[in-house]
């Protein structure tokens, strides 16, 4: 993979770069330790949810048959907690109190909650008058097997498993799941006017933020960072930190600044013999690099502008760290809304605009771009909700027209 520099779209870009991402093996995990990783293979429910008929009301566990006019009263035969085992005989015109969750009595075959009740739970267990009956037979009884049968898919492959995901697993009676370890990844700034935020600044320095800013991403993106930092445009520093990353065990690094033409682009000069630089027609994050170095680690090359290192990230390494996990779905959910005031077109490239949320009308949500001029800012970048993807016509788009936006 040569330095050679070409003009391609965003899907061709993305696509040479998920060309040569090979999934994780999967590896099997107790789910108590398996929130945030992606599921390798469907995983099909041990036992039947819920595990047997069960009452989803606190209230008495009754006959319909003997409450179809009411009021009536009943004689109570049994109490029953959550938990028990307890299956009481129950004959004509009797009935158990029973809690949420408790198993059904067999000869139940509808459930009256206390406040159909005269004296609800305070009526004791010897007797309890019912006033309004049941809707139906089967009144307030949760089926066995009615959310799922065993056997059933309860969570499919391809999915980052979710507190509730896990939750379910755990109901359905599944210990453990094959699901692919996190991406470990580098992120390196590059650059000698960068300098650690709050050090003094002399005249054309400024203060480092895009390590951060990428380290959070690949976080967010349920990557490991295994080493953060920033080397100068001179030197053998970002050479080092290649060999830093390999040692660390990084199936990423992530670099930001030194690709574009300019005449210090120290990855551009670097690492060119394994890397490929691309102008791709997007903006901002024009400039790109990808390649991969001798022992397999993924390396992109990030424009130095933090909203374009952003947009870039969002786009490239996001759905590639995605695809190393064996994520079904590599992109980002998409809502088309209204535009909140006019943005001005461009052809040849398609624009990605950090937008914030107006949600003032819950009927009608907007996107809200930045002011003109101030695309770039990082302010406005860090009260984004989405990117509005503005496609390549050159038309201008107006207040009220209609754009899709990627959600974060």
């Amino acid at each position: 993979m040569g330095a050679q520099d070409g003009t391609v779209d965003v899907a061709e870009h993305l696509a040479s770069i998920l060309a040569v991402v090979e999934p994780f093996a999967p590896v099997d995990r107790p789910i108590a330790e398996v929130r945030g990783r992606i599921l390798r293979a469907p995983a099909p429910a041990a036992v039947d949810v819920p595990a047997f008929d069960n009452s989803a009301m606190d209230g008495f566990a009754v006959r319909f048959a003997d409450v179809q006019d009411t009021p009536v009263t009943l004689r109570v035969v049994a109490d029953l907690p959550a938990g028990t085992a307890e299956d009481p005989r129950m004959d004509a015109a009797e009935a158990a109190r029973i809690m949420t969750g408790a198993p059904l009595p067999t000869d139940a075959t509808a459930v009256v909650p206390f406040e159909d009740t005269r004296a609800g739970l305070a009526g004791g267990l010897e007797a309890v008058t019912v006033e309004r009956p049941p809707r139906a037979d089967g009144a307030h009884i949760r089926r066995r097997g009615s959310d799922v049968r065993a056997g059933d898919v309860v969570v499919a492959a391809g999915l980052r498993l979710t507190a509730g995901r896990v939750a379910a697993l755990a109901a359905a009676g599944i210990p453990s799941v094959p699901v692919s370890r996190a991406p470990r990844v580098a992120v390196v700034s590059t650059g000698s006017e960068l300098v650690p935020p709050g050090e003094p600044l002399q005249r054309g320095r400024i203060p480092e933020s895009n390590s951060l800013l990428l380290a959070g991403l690949a976080e967010e993106a349920g990557a490991e960072v295994v080493l953060r930092g920033s080397v100068d445009d001179q030197g053998d520093g970002l050479r080092r930190a290649i060999a830093d990353a390999a040692a660390a065990g990084a199936d990423a690094v992530v670099l930001s600044g030194g690709v574009s033409a300019g005449a210090y682009e120290v990855v551009r000069m670097s690492l060119g013999g394994v890397m490929r630089f691309s102008q791709v027609r997007m903006q901002p994050g024009r400039p790109q690099g990808f390649g991969y170095s001798p022992d397999g680690m993924l390396l992109f090359g990030l424009p130095g502008n933090p909203t374009a290192a952003a947009v870039s990230f969002e786009l490239f390494v996001r759905p590639a760290l995605s695809a190393l996990e064996g994520a079904s779905d590599l992109g980002r959910p998409t809502l088309a809304l209204t535009l909140a005031r006019s943005w001005r077109g461009r052809s040849g490239r398609t624009q990605y605009v950090p937008v914030a949320i107006d949600r003032t009308d819950p009927a009608t949500w907007r996107a809200v771009p930045p002011a003109p001029g101030a695309g770039g800012s990082t302010r406005g970048f860090a009260a984004a909700a989405g990117l509005a993807v503005i496609p390549p016509d050159g038309r201008d788009r107006e207040a009220g027209d209609a754009v899709d936006v990627m959600l974060w």
